[in-house]
């Protein structure tokens, strides 16, 4: 194709008027850019583009079907669910997506995370502004149990380039690091099976996919089995975490804290779980981990890779 339009469906989601486009706009002869697209829009928007561009705007059979020009998908994600693959293969459009570009913003998230709940954090910073340190008789405030990581167990489910990231930081603090083994996978002497697992570790950090063998992979029974005061931290995807189970053990002291960046539904309903206004120990964050300004420039810079890459013949992070 000498002429290549793309339409960037939802840019608004990865740009924050804070991006160079350039990578991307240099790649393709025109690019049009819609901050979000509704359901009724996006044939519309499609009608002679080349290049669909989405992050979560689902691209369904229908979709594809009503959009005879499109040759290329390229998600700018790493997740993929929101595209019709069959539909896809059955038109031969390609689709390729992001990877990697969130692993360093995550992994330091993830320590933050592991950190606040460690040092109390939150705790402590309610207790100055509610006044609580003015009031004191004492230099100090220390209302609240501060852990040491040094010498402590960290267990990381999802050994990959993320928790291996997540494993070198937290060594630095002097964890001691052990990998489990996914159901599903091949067994390996390096991983312990999940239930050897979560009574020796003092801390858990969740990094795999979310699939069928992953979801409410830590449940109840699982919770029960982890130690009195233990930390769960889960910057994957909200599904692999039972919510309501979660919110039992925090009620009951059964954790130490958990800190989580995803929920199973997103963004959430008030009537989620871990919205409670009664839970202890719990510190949410709005599925921002990856959303650094140096990833999300990453993102641009793949997909301006991927559509030069199909254009040259030579498709590159193709999911399909």
């Amino acid at each position: 194709m000498t002429a290549c339009r793309a339409v960037f469906l939802d840019l608004v989601p990865l740009n924050q008027n804070d991006l160079d486009l350039s990578p991307l706009q240099h790649s393709v002869s025109e690019l049009v850019c819609h901050d979000y697209s509704l359901p009724d829009q996006v044939i519309e928007r499609l009608q002679g583009a080349q290049i669909a561009i989405a992050n979560k705007v689902r691209l369904d059979a229908r979709t594809l079907a009503a959009s005879p020009a499109l040759r290329l998908i390229l998600v700018s994600a790493t997740g993929y669910n929101n595209v019709d693959l069959e539909a896809a293969r059955q038109r031969q459009i390609t689709v390729c997506n992001c990877q990697g570009y969130g692993t360093a913003s995550v992994a330091q998230h993830t320590l933050a995370l592991l950190l606040a709940l460690a040092t109390r954090l939150p705790d402590y910073q309610a207790a100055v502004h509610r006044g609580d340190w003015s009031r004191s008789r004492d230099f100090c405030l220390l209302d609240y149990p501060i852990t040491e990581l040094s010498g402590k167990t960290l267990g990381i489910l999802g050994h990959g380039t993320l928790g291996s990231e997540v494993a070198r930081l937290a060594s630095a603090f002097g964890l001691q690091i052990l990998s489990g083994q996914l159901p599903g996978r091949p067994s390996r002497p390096d991983q312990l099976p999940l239930h050897d697992l979560l009574p020796r570790v003092d801390a858990l950090s969740l990094h795999c996919p979310l699939t069928e063998n992953t979801r409410h992979l830590i449940g109840a029974p699982e919770l029960a089995l982890m130690k009195p005061g233990a930390l769960l931290i889960n910057t994957a995807r909200g599904g692999i975490v039972d919510e309501q189970a979660l919110a039992q053990a925090l009620r009951n002291g059964q954790l130490g804290g958990a800190a989580t960046d995803v929920l199973e539904s997103e963004p959430p309903g008030a009537d989620n779980p871990l919205l409670a206004p009664d839970l202890p120990r719990l510190i949410i964050t709005p599925h921002s981990a990856w959303g650094s300004r140096e990833a999300r420039q990453r993102i641009v810079q793949q997909l301006g890779e991927n559509a030069r890459a199909f254009l040259q013949g030579q498709p590159l992070r193709v999911v399909c």
